[in-house]
């Protein structure tokens, strides 16, 4: 897999979600976060819960394409050829591929019905289609309209980017997270994952039966970590609440996601400014107003000794991580 080449890295976020693909075209749908991973939570989402994003950590210590590794899921190489399955060529994409692979099966047939995906990704589907899924990744990958919604959710920094730095050591590098999707398309489970050479197979299962037939091989996976490995992230991917409530007059329900989506509007604008500057035209308006009031050295003076108690309760820690307090 290649370098970023463009592509940023963005948060698993139900607003970044649901956002990132109203921007592509995609009509009525909408990212809810699961809190907790069962079979309930997932069955309140139906009869349109079109499918789930899984974030985790990517394993590191073991070949990750390994099937025999895999005993929750076999690869179905037909199915990467008749589904919608783009192989993922470059860095930071995992996201909004792992969205399209949900999407873009949900175009037609009669599972949790049908998602309108708008033309111009509809166009996309139709040309990559007749491709074979390196080259759908490819061509997934230099899409400048998708590339420039993916970035437009990407969090603003004035910092260099330093997605290729290569760590010096083992214990330098960074962890590495990806993002995958699961749905039930034509009556079978699938993980769509763009890392595999095919879409996964974890058996029959029918819209309806996707909640109790998910959880176990979620579960599956996330044990095949360490107990304390707690980073896991899911998402399920549903109809917009707002559709069913316009159809019936629940005005509640209309005026709770309203405000849910107006919430998830300011949040994606703040992603879009860095405030390096704003934070230092106010450390410079306190440092003057300090001044003005003769108090600058004291308030130095009162900065070192809190810095000088936090260190001393480091070390007596053993040099662990020590909470920023006011004490």
């Amino acid at each position: 897999m290649s370098d970023s080449g463009g592509w940023n890295t963005i948060e698993s976020d139900a607003g970044v979600f649901t956002f990132l693909l109203d921007n592509l075209g995609v009509k009525d749908v909408q990212f809810e976060e699961l809190l907790s991973l069962d079979t309930e939570s997932l069955q309140v989402l139906q009869p349109h819960l079109y499918g789930v994003i899984f974030l985790f950590k990517f394993p590191t210590d073991k070949p990750y394409n390994d099937p025999n590794d895999r005993p929750e899921g076999g690869p179905d190489p037909a199915a990467a050829e008749r589904l919608f399955f783009a192989k993922q060529t470059i860095q930071n994409a995992c996201g909004t591929q792992a969205l399209l692979s949900v999407v873009m099966n949900k175009t037609e047939g009669v599972d949790a019905g049908n998602i309108e995906v708008g033309e111009k990704l509809r166009e996309f589907r139709e040309f990559t289609m007749a491709l074979p899924p390196d080259f759908r990744g490819e061509a997934l990958s230099n899409s400048e309209l998708i590339r420039d919604v993916h970035n437009s959710f990407a969090r603003s920094s004035p910092f260099a980017d330093e997605t290729g730095r290569k760590a010096r050591s083992p214990e330098e590098a960074e962890d590495v997270f990806h993002f995958i999707a699961y749905s039930s398309i034509g009556g079978t489970l699938y993980e769509l994952d763009g890392l595999q050479r095919a879409p996964l197979n974890h058996g029959a299962c029918t819209q309806k039966q996707l909640p109790e037939k998910l959880v176990p091989v979620l579960r599956s996976r996330i044990e095949r970590y360490g107990a304390g490995e707690i980073r896991f992230n899911l998402m399920a991917m549903i109809r917009d609440p707002r559709v069913a409530a316009r159809e019936i007059g629940d005005q509640e329900t209309l005026e709770r996601e309203e405000r849910k989506r107006a919430l998830w509007r300011w949040e994606n604008a703040l992603r879009r400014h860095n405030f390096v500057g704003f934070a230092g035209e106010v450390l410079k308006n306190v440092v003057k107003r300090k001044e003005d009031e003769g108090k600058f050295s004291e308030w130095v003076d009162d900065a070192k000794k809190t810095m000088d108690r936090r260190m001393d309760l480091m070390r007596s820690q053993g040099g662990g991580d020590v909470e920023m307090t006011d004490s």
